[in-house]
């Protein structure tokens, strides 16, 4: 038996808080609905006590992405052939897989068969099965659709891994040629400059060249700065996005950036009405939705709009309402989900919408890359423009003066 935090909402509105004592949080949820009592949030004493609760930070150990959606997938096909849920277990934990996914696959299998549910079974692994996966088999166990809750889970994931990979590889390449560039300028200042100012001797240099050997004889003397600097600050500047007031000032600018912005906020709406319908459709609560999918949009400025709009339908209203006060979801989004929820249909709009995104998003990587390539190409061939024209400007001069 352990102790459970819970907060539920009554028949007349009003949000009530308060503890049990029960076996699972399937129990909790079971006794919180024989009052007549919607549960909206279910935490364990002990996960919050002992601190084992995953923080999600980025040096946190966590299944890969891509290892947990081939899992989905296979589990699914075992699941929709008629295999008992143990057995498949069985099957899935004698293959080749990360060695953390193969341990929670084992013990997943010794819990069910020591009588819990495979919902709760999951929820005791929350660095490989997070929050939105355990709700789901959660959803299909109470309504008997288990093979089908695992079909959308391999779909939703297999999408999501699509759309992860789109917005890497848009943010890769100038990574990479800024890198690239940087070891460039740093090869001329370290090894060339030195060369090249044993060559102009004790004659005056142009201000430019002075200014380039200035900054290569800083380089050489001060060079443990630059490389401490390179290590410590992406260290210190991860250690700082890990706190609430980093991750929310940081998101605000990523959205709101230049050429990047647009598409960080396309995909991170993609990712949230992809997990709304998926959830929706699957028969989880629209307050239990918006609160997984608030944690799953990855970027704090869309999280935050859900959070408040889970405060405005809690209290009645439609979904559509709060978000249409929100700046950064698209008038769009809003109008077809008011659409949704006047026939019916929130789920199906959801994933339209999902489906809108993630085809804008995939357009918008291809347009982006095109347009960046030219951009770095002007921007690196300037920097290595000026460092030439400043090595051989005394040259230049020295003809000219000979020339007269």
């Amino acid at each position: 038996m352990g102790k459970f935090l819970f907060q539920a909402r009554a028949a007349n509105g009003q949000v009530q808080t308060g503890q049990l004592e029960a076996a699972s949080e399937s129990e909790v949820r079971m006794r919180l609905k024989q009052q007549n009592l919607t549960p909206l949030k279910i935490v364990t004493t002990s996960a919050t006590k002992t601190g084992k609760k995953s923080s999600g930070g980025f040096f946190d150990k966590k299944v890969a992405s891509k290892e947990l959606q081939i899992f989905t997938r296979q589990f699914a096909v075992l699941i929709n052939s008629g295999i008992p849920v143990v057995d498949g277990l069985k099957m899935l934990s004698e293959g080749k897989r990360d060695k953390m996914l193969l341990e929670a696959t084992k013990k997943v299998k010794l819990s069910i068969e020591s009588g819990r549910t495979l919902a709760d079974s999951l929820a005791a692994h929350p660095n490989v099965f997070d929050r939105f996966f355990v709700n789901m088999v959660r959803a299909g166990e109470q309504a008997g659709i288990l093979d089908n809750i695992f079909q959308r889970l391999a779909i939703y994931m297999e999408k999501s891994e699509k759309l992860k990979k789109q917005i890497v590889g848009a943010m890769a390449y100038p990574a990479i040629v800024m890198v690239l560039a940087g070891g460039v300028v740093a090869a001329i200042l370290l090894f060339v400059m030195p060369k090249m100012k044993t060559m102009y001797g004790t004659a005056e240099l142009p201000a430019l060249t002075q200014a380039v050997l200035d900054v290569s004889e800083f380089l050489q003397a001060k060079w443990y700065i630059f490389v401490g600097a390179m290590v410590v600050l992406p260290y210190v500047f991860l250690q700082w996005y890990k706190t609430p007031a980093g991750r929310s000032a940081c998101d605000r600018f990523f959205i709101r950036a230049p050429l990047f912005g647009d598409l960080i906020q396309k995909s991170s709406i993609a990712r949230m009405t992809r997990t709304l319908a998926t959830l929706l459709s699957s028969g989880v609560s629209v307050i239990e939705a918006l609160e997984i999918a608030s944690r799953t949009s990855g970027n704090k400025v869309i999280e935050d709009t859900l959070i408040r709009c889970k405060e405005s339908v809690t209290q009645g209203k439609p979904l559509a309402s709060p978000l249409a006060r929100e700046k950064m979801i698209p008038d769009m989004v809003t109008q077809m989900i008011s659409i949704g929820e006047q026939t019916g249909n929130v789920d199906t709009m959801l994933n339209k919408i999902a489906d809108f995104y993630e085809d804008d998003v995939e357009n918008s990587v291809k347009s982006l890359t095109s347009m960046i390539e030219p951009i770095m190409m002007v921007g690196l061939g300037s920097i290595i423009a000026t460092l030439v024209v400043a090595m051989y400007l005394p040259v230049f001069n020295l003809a000219s003066v000979m020339g007269k």
